[in-house]
């Protein structure tokens, strides 16, 4: 059977639908073919899959073509067995008769013979030419129809039909489709079941010498054919993967030596979409197919019933996954396979299979979820040739220009170089080529970062090229590194020495017979570069990759293709942060042609996803470029939320003087003339807290002072010229609060610092420290963020959550100190006397208390006398309070009274006390010396006393 495959390719490729074979007695198919061929295609056609279950075809193509067709005579009967596939799968028997003598004698003989073959499935269309008025003819066709039912038809099935030509019944042409689709049926399940019976048969030999994989592959794929000519494109997949499966157990056994494939120019070529694109006559290999092709053929005519299917989902998803797999077998056979096949290969067959699914893919007519799933994989498919593409690019040369950020260093230092048997050489007539090279590598030069930021730079290779390259070659290592440069130094090589280097001696190996001494020296790092590119024209065959490599400015527009192709599939699918990340590396280039404003834009989305994720090692990476672009562009806002977001970060990601140049950038920027001033949200750089210990109490209407702990995470001392520090009330949202101020500039120290703030009147509440804002030159800050009230000791610069410990209680108004009088006896008229007043605190501080004195009508107090004020307890005797006299000193405490204001001393204000003054009852009518009772006891309501404090 093997020597029929370059047959069977050619019969596969030129039958694609169904046929029905006409077999035309009485001549009549010129006169119905037209209305026989508008049936098609057959609609809503009932046929039964592989597992006998109904399966209704929308469409289902067919062909009718008579029996005297030349493409159905020239069939031998091996090759009708080989191709039962396109054999037809119903006969339509046209005849037409006008005499019962004539039917019994000619056409019933001739009948009998037709269909005397059981194997075919057939019925009659009998033709009535009798024109209306002709009755007689029209009894005659009638009669002569009633005959051929009798003698062709059976109760078991109805095998005659009839077409008027003048007149046709309304339901003929439904029942000609009905009768075809039952002979296809019929058909197609009696094939389907020959071909697996003779498929069970095969695969019970496939562990016997006799075992042939291409005479089992002919037979499973006429099955699939098969399915696939009736639209039954279920069954016909999942013959393919079947067959898949048996290849892959062939293939694997172990013992047998088979040539792989993939030698021949043009096979670096993916035809993974392409299953005509090599015979298979010339791919076999003993009782098998060579890997490299067939799997390629599999999968193509796997993609190609899935786009029949309507599913490039389903496509990219098992592609992406066949490009891994495949390319793991390049790699196993990458010593005998052209230099950098495994990477070309998997480049063009990723952009063949974005090409083919793109195409067939309908955006809304499929689930969200599936849409979504599928740029995911457009995205993964160009993800992976954008690797392969800048493995290839930094191949010859272009490796200096590549942006060297996290994504591409993580992703191609953990690529492998390639494995050649033999490091490909230089060719002799290259030497400017190596010129040009040895030019584009000295000019090349890493950009440097904005703030005089030093950073070692990422790896973009596994190892070192130079190293891997030289090692690869026959009965060579990497020598004399200086050699290799011409006494050059290059980067990460550090000469012991400062002295200037000797003529370094040339390394050469004692190797029998002729030698060539050009290749017995290390190839310097142009060299290479010449080397591979040489190479890799003579593996690539497709002139858009080639151009691709053919210059700096082609590498980079299909580079910025593939990214561009990458993220914006990112970004339509579940995997919106692998579209950002990608969008950072589109900036980079765009910042390299001088396109800042493009740039900055994208940088901003990075920047925005690596802060939100946490992850500040990388933002780190990006954030400085970010600046740099928004410094070019004269964006002093963002430029100073970005100086403000780079002195945020962990201290151990910059060394002290870059954080430091990021402060000085913050502070020039404050203090220049810009037109209007910048709000700026500082809260991951400064922080605050109240004191440990209980919050400060006060009551209604009372100021007083706030201590405040501020952490500063800037790395030098900076001036804030103003200050205010909101309370928020923890029980009610009054907007009444009074905001604390600091009128003079504060300098804050890097860590810790207590500052204290004069706290105005608050109503009753508790409250706890709110926003804390002030301004530096034209740069309005806030911070909400709020600093752990750790020991008194400790200047960790620590952010936390709004604590719930209030700092301050203002209460109610009450009562804050007990007046009553020292003694209750009368007074003497035109005499000076002591009138003592109890002054009790009631769990009030009275320290800068003030007593107002107003001794009203026929009261007056004696200035020749000070005030005194002594300790009291309620243990007192009485006696000597009443016979005070004035001049009398028991540890009294002299007091001055102005404005009839009367200030207590510091050591009264938590203590009871007795303060004594000075009074003298004054009236006309009553003699010096005599006493009278509307003054005795009640000396206090000509004598106001009002006590106030200014805590």
């Amino acid at each position: 059977m093997a020597n029929f495959l370059a047959q069977f390719q050619t019969i596969k490729s030129s039958s694609d639908h169904i046929v029905i074979s006409v077999e035309d007695v009485s001549g009549l198919w010129p006169t119905v073919k037209k209305g026989f061929e508008e049936r098609l295609p057959f609609k809503r056609a009932c046929l039964n899959n592989k597992t006998r279950n109904s399966v209704f075809v929308e469409n289902l193509p067919a062909e009718f073509i008579l029996t005297t067709d030349a493409r159905l005579r020239s069939r031998f009967p091996h090759e009708q067995y080989l191709f039962w596939f396109r054999e037809p799968y119903a006969t339509i028997i046209l005849v037409t008769c006008e005499d019962l003598d004539e039917f019994k004698t000619i056409l019933k003989p001739r009948l009998k013979l037709i269909v005397q073959n059981d194997e075919r499935e057939w019925f009659i269309v009998f033709v009535s030419r009798a024109h209306p008025s002709n009755d007689q003819a029209t009894k005659m066709a009638k009669k002569v129809y009633s005959k051929l039912e009798v003698d062709f038809s059976s109760r078991k099935r109805e095998r005659c039909c009839k077409l008027d030509i003048h007149s046709p019944e309304a339901n003929f042409w439904e029942d000609l489709d009905f009768k075809i689709v039952e002979s296809i049926r019929n058909t197609l399940d009696r094939r389907v079941q020959f071909y697996e019976d003779e498929l069970r048969k095969l695969s019970e030999q496939r562990f016997m010498p006799v075992w042939n994989f291409c005479n089992f592959f002919i037979l499973k794929e006429s099955l699939a054919f098969i399915f696939e000519m009736a639209q039954l494109h279920e069954d016909a997949l999942r013959e393919y993967d079947e067959l898949e499966l048996c290849y892959s157990e062939t293939v694997n056994v172990p013992g047998k030596q088979r040539d792989f494939g993939g030698l021949e120019r043009g096979d670096e070529q993916a035809a993974l979409l392409n299953s005509g694109n090599k015979p298979l006559n010339e791919i076999v290999q003993d009782d098998s197919f060579r890997e490299f092709e067939f799997r390629q053929y599999l999968f193509a005519c796997q993609s190609k019933l899935l786009f029949k299917l309507n599913r490039p989902y389903e496509v990219a998803s098992r592609g992406y996954s066949f490009i891994i797999s495949f390319s793991k077998s390049l790699t196993s056979y990458e010593s005998i396979l052209p230099f950098c096949m495994r990477e070309v290969w998997v480049v063009t067959a990723s952009l063949a299979l974005i090409g083919a699914t793109s195409s067939h893919y309908k955006e809304g007519l499929v689930a969200l979820d599936v849409e979504k799933e599928f740029h995911r994989l457009e995205g993964d498919l160009y993800s992976l040739c954008r690797l392969k593409f800048m493995r290839l690019a930094y191949m010859v040369g272009y490796g200096t220009y590549l942006e060297r950020s996290p994504v591409n260093s993580a992703s191609l230092s953990m690529l492998p170089w390639p494995k050649p048997a033999v490091w490909p050489s230089i060719p002799p007539d290259a030497s400017s080529e190596v010129l040009a090279k040895e030019k584009m590598i000295l000019q090349a030069s890493p950009r440097p970062k904005h703030f005089g930021i030093q950073r070692k730079q990422l790896p973009l290779e596994p190892s070192i090229l130079l190293r891997e390259a030289n090692r690869r070659r026959a009965s060579l290592s990497a020598g004399n590194m200086l050699e290799i440069f011409d006494g050059r130094p290059i980067d990460g090589v550090v000469s012991p020495s400062n002295k200037p280097h000797t003529a370094a001696m040339v390394r050469t190996n004692s190797i029998p017979g002729n030698f060539e001494s050009s290749i017995d020296r290390p190839m310097r790092l142009a060299e290479i570069y010449v080397a591979a590119e040489h190479a890799l024209r003579n593996t690539i065959s497709n002139p858009d990759l080639l151009k691709s490599l053919s210059s700096l400015e082609e590498f980079e527009q299909k580079y910025l293709e593939l990214t561009k192709g990458a993220a914006d599939n990112y970004h339509r699918s579940w995997w919106k942060r692998h579209g950002v990340v990608l969008d950072g590396e589109i900036a980079a280039v765009s910042f390299g042609h001088g396109n800042f404003d493009l740039a900055a834009k994208s940088y901003e989305k990075v920047c925005a996803l690596y802060a939100g994720e946490g992850w500040h090692d990388l933002l780190a990476e990006v954030l400085p470029n970010l600046a740099e672009c928004q410094k070019i562009l004269n964006d002093e806002a963002g430029y100073l939320s970005s100086c403000v977001r780079l002195l945020s970060l962990d201290k151990g990601l910059f060394l002290n003087k870059e954080r430091q140049a990021f402060q000085s950038e913050v502070v020039r920027l404050a203090h220049s003339e810009m037109k209007q001033p910048v709000p700026l949200d500082v809260s991951s750089l400064i922080t605050f807290s109240g004191n440990m210990g209980p919050p400060v109490k006060l009551c209604d209407g009372d100021p007083g002072t706030l201590s405040v702990n501020i952490w500063s995470g800037f790395p030098d001392d900076i001036t804030l010229d103003s200050l205010h520090l909101t309370l928020t009330a923890t029980f009610n949202t009054d907007e009444g609060v009074k905001a604390l101020k600091s009128s003079t500039p504060i300098v804050l120290n890097p860590g810790k610092n207590t500052i204290t703030l004069a706290l105005p009147p608050q109503k009753p509440g508790s409250y706890v420290l709110g926003v804390l804002t002030g301004q530096i030159g034209k740069l309005k800050f806030r911070s909400h963020s709020f600093s752990k009230g750790g020991p008194a000791e400790s200047d960790d610069f620590m952010s936390y959550e709004k604590p719930v410990r209030p700092i301050l209680k203002v209460f109610n108004p009450r009562p804050l100190v007990d007046l009553t009088a020292a003694i209750s006896s009368a007074l003497l008229i035109n005499e000076p006397q002591w009138i003592g007043i109890i002054v009790r605190p009631i769990d009030y501080s009275l320290k800068g208390a003030v007593l107002h004195i107003d001794t009203g009508p026929g009261l007056k107090i004696e200035e020749s006398h000070a005030i005194e004020m002594e300790s009291h307890t309620d243990v007192m005797d009485k006696t000597t309070m009443e016979n005070r006299s004035l001049g009398e000193k028991n540890n009294c405490h002299s007091l001055k009274i102005e404005d009839g204001q009367v200030e207590f001393p510091d050591w009264a204000s938590e203590t009871n006390s007795v303060m004594w003054i000075p009074v003298r009852a004054v009236s006309d009518q009553l003699p010096r010396g005599s006493s009278s009772g509307a003054y005795s006891g009640l000396y206090l309501i000509f004598m106001y006393c009002r006590l106030m404090t200014d805590v």
